[in-house]
């Protein structure tokens, strides 16, 4: 008989989530994703002024702010016929790629490393490095009291299931120290184009209403340094070392093999050219993508509105208690299909592409260095990897983006609301597609819909009973101890879920 295994909260993720499995023989038969709350940001968007939606959209996350801020902007964008001022669009992008460095960071080294980095490793440490002196110093006060703390309850449940490489854990749990700062430098790169971070103050449509000085680029150029130098002495050789630790972590998580990625950092006022192409990886082929796939089901999600719909004609009716339906997350399907999206997405569209050689050098050359085939990416540990690689690929060309900026030039052009508007806005937050649709009558928002990242990883069943992409990455999982199902968090954060997001 199976055995029900539960993991309600999963920590060390973005929000609310539950993971519910059927194990049998050690080995996850099937798997049920939750986001378990209700917040309404679709319904209380209706009726407002449409230039409120770029602040309050902003407020579904913390984490993924600018992002929704960018998604509203390029939607209102369409709806007013605009296109963006060059150093508007330049700073968006500048924007958006400090967001994708400081979350690939802080996803690695404090959400999901500790999946992997063996904690008490640093009691054996012998160095003379303050900060891990430090640290030791506090691991074993904790270990020596009763007290519950952050660090107790790993230490006698998951013994064993780490890795044992002495400098492999003393170097990531150095990093995982620097990481902090790291991310305090990317919040602050991204400040300096909007304002304050989270929740972008510069957006606007047609532009940001930021002016670009010289003292922004200089201030710009040394933090990128930084967070550069740390990207390429740290983060990737930590995940190629981690990787090498946990080979069979690249035969688990595997979805059914669909990705999606919608494109970002546009190239161009019009935002046809982005220097990660959109499109979609269907049974390892590419195809362009067709925004008119994209519907959502709702037949296990907790919503009483039609099924099927395109978001242009979305609707938001909660409905508690439905029978059937175990989650607040709507199921986004593609021509039917459940689609991974994220880093991994993008990768592998652009790889497939041909469109990005960047991308085609970047990939190749990592995969020659963990001595993989492409078909495995497609799993938690290629995650892992590929977010890295877009981390150094995406602040490689940061410069390129200052470089293309003129001091003092106006980044934005003059607007009027129309009375009567649709625009939809698609864009890629640092964990996948993100999509907003916008209408608008008698100048006020009549219909707002958000589709999300994390709506297209973690969504439920969908009508015809597909599963969605964790859900599908779970089965086949082993898991060692049903009581402490490490195995099963790997995978779910290895697709780095924002539930705050899915949940909106």
């Amino acid at each position: 008989m199976p055995q029900t295994v539960k993991l309600d909260p999963l920590t060390r993720v973005e929000g609310h989530l539950a993971v519910r499995t059927e194990v049998e023989g050690n080995k996850v038969q099937s798997a049920y994703v939750s986001g378990e709350m209700f917040r309404g940001f679709e319904v209380i968007l209706r009726g407002r002024d449409p230039l409120d939606a770029q602040h309050v959209t902003q407020r579904v996350c913390g984490v993924c702010s600018v992002e929704h801020g960018i998604a509203s902007i390029l939607a209102q964008d369409m709806a007013y016929g605009l296109r963006p001022a060059d150093n508007g669009r330049l700073c968006r992008n500048l924007m958006q790629a400090a967001n994708f460095i400081a979350s690939h960071i802080t996803h690695f080294y404090l959400l999901s490393g500790l999946d992997f980095v063996d904690i008490a490793a640093i009691g054996k440490y012998e160095g003379s490095d303050p900060a891990l002196l430090e640290l030791k110093a506090w691991a074993k006060a904790e270990t020596d009291s009763k007290k519950v703390s952050a660090l107790a309850p790993f230490l006698p449940r998951y013994a064993g299931q780490y890795a044992t490489d002495l400098a492999l854990n003393v170097g990531a749990l150095r990093h995982y120290l620097d990481a902090m700062e790291m991310r305090m430098l990317g919040q602050r790169l991204a400040a300096i184009f909007t304002g304050k971070m989270p929740h972008a103050a510069t957006l606007i449509p047609g532009g940001v209403i930021e002016r670009v000085t010289a003292f922004h680029l200089e201030q710009a150029r040394a933090l990128l340094h930084r967070l550069q130098v740390f990207i390429d002495t740290a983060y990737l050789p930590d995940v190629v070392a981690v990787a090498g630790a946990f080979p069979d972590y690249f035969n688990l998580g595997r979805t059914a093999g669909n990705f999606l990625a919608y494109g970002v950092f546009p190239e161009s006022a019009d935002a046809s050219e982005r220097w990660l192409p959109g499109g979609v990886s269907i049974d390892g082929r590419y195809q362009p993508l067709d925004a008119e796939q994209v519907a959502e089901d709702v037949g296990s999600s907790l919503f009483s509105s039609p099924s099927g719909l395109k978001p242009t004609r979305g609707q938001t009716v909660p409905a508690p208690n439905k029978a059937g339906a175990y989650s607040w997350l709507k199921a986004p399907r593609y021509d039917g299909r459940p689609m991974e999206v994220g880093p991994l997405a993008r990768m592998l569209v652009a790889y497939q592409s041909g469109k990005h050689a960047g991308v085609k050098a970047g990939v190749d050359d990592l995969l020659k260095k963990l001595q993989r085939d492409p078909k495995d990416l497609n799993s938690v540990m290629g995650r892992h990897a590929v977010r890295a690689l877009e981390c150094k690929l995406v602040a490689d060309h940061f410069s390129t983006w200052l470089d293309q900026l003129v001091l003092n030039a106006p980044s934005t052009v003059a607007f009027q609301v129309p009375d009567t508007a649709q625009g939809y806005g698609l864009t890629e937050a640092a964990r996948g597609a993100l999509g907003h649709w916008l209408e608008i009558r008698d100048k006020k928002i009549s219909n707002y819909q958000l589709v999300v990242p994390t709506t297209w990883n973690a969504s439920p069943r969908d009508d015809r009973g597909q599963p969605g992409p964790i859900e599908q990455a779970l089965v086949g999982t082993p898991v060692a101890d049903p009581a402490n199902p490490l195995e099963v968090a790997r995978v779910v954060r290895s697709f780095d879920p924002c539930l705050a997001c899915a949940v909106h």
